[in-house]
């Protein structure tokens, strides 16, 4: 009878190979559309991670942070503080129920979006998150065509992060990759305050 020790190589040789042969058969190379959605916590936050990851590999990024205008982001103090040279936009009007302007919200997003689509145009940059981007779409502020249309003309090599709830199926469709963060469990639910630091 085999060792435990034994069937475990065993199984990892196998494992390997067959990583080893998917690695041999991903042979194209161009920047890629990623859709992080869904109704739990961690969207802007893994949005905001792949950017450090682009910096710290000597690439460039920009960012356009839809909703979240006009209250302390950690996030943002980091790379304004940090990454000067990272350009980085903010609405500014924020959360939609705090606003509760629908006017005033669609000429913020417009602001904003004329931004994204500098950065959609600059092929200096590798990657471009555009956090909270669903809702822009959701609220229809700003046309979809035009948003697809800009996304979906960047330079060849640029990869672009679109972060926030309730992703359309158009936009599930035009993504190479989408995912869904579930909402199992929240300490806000329990009436556990939101944590500098943590939550924001």
């Amino acid at each position: 009878m085999e060792s435990r020790d034994i069937r475990h190589k065993k199984a990892m040789e196998r494992r390997k190979a067959l990583v080893d042969e998917k690695v041999a058969e991903a042979t194209t190379e161009k920047g890629i559309l990623i859709v992080l959605t869904g109704n739990g916590k961690g969207k802007s936050s893994s949005g905001f991670g792949s950017v450090i990851r682009c910096l710290g590999h000597g690439y460039n990024a920009g960012i356009v942070q839809f909703i979240k205008g006009t209250w302390d982001c950690g996030e943002r103090n980091f790379i304004e503080q940090r990454c000067p040279e990272v350009p980085y936009h903010v609405m500014g009007s924020g959360f939609t129920w705090e606003t509760q302007n629908r006017e005033r919200d669609i000429a913020a997003a417009e602001q904003a979006w004329a931004k994204a689509e500098e950065l959609l145009r600059d092929d200096s940059l590798h990657l471009v998150l555009l956090d909270e981007l669903t809702y822009v779409l959701k609220y229809g502020w700003i046309e979809q065509q035009r948003i697809f249309d800009a996304i979906a003309n960047r330079p060849a090599e640029m990869s672009v992060i679109v972060t926030g709830r309730a992703a359309s199926k158009a936009l599930r469709e035009m993504a190479d990759t989408v995912a869904e963060v579930g909402d199992e469990k929240h300490a806000f639910r329990a009436g556990i305050k939101a944590r500098k630091g943590v939550d924001w």
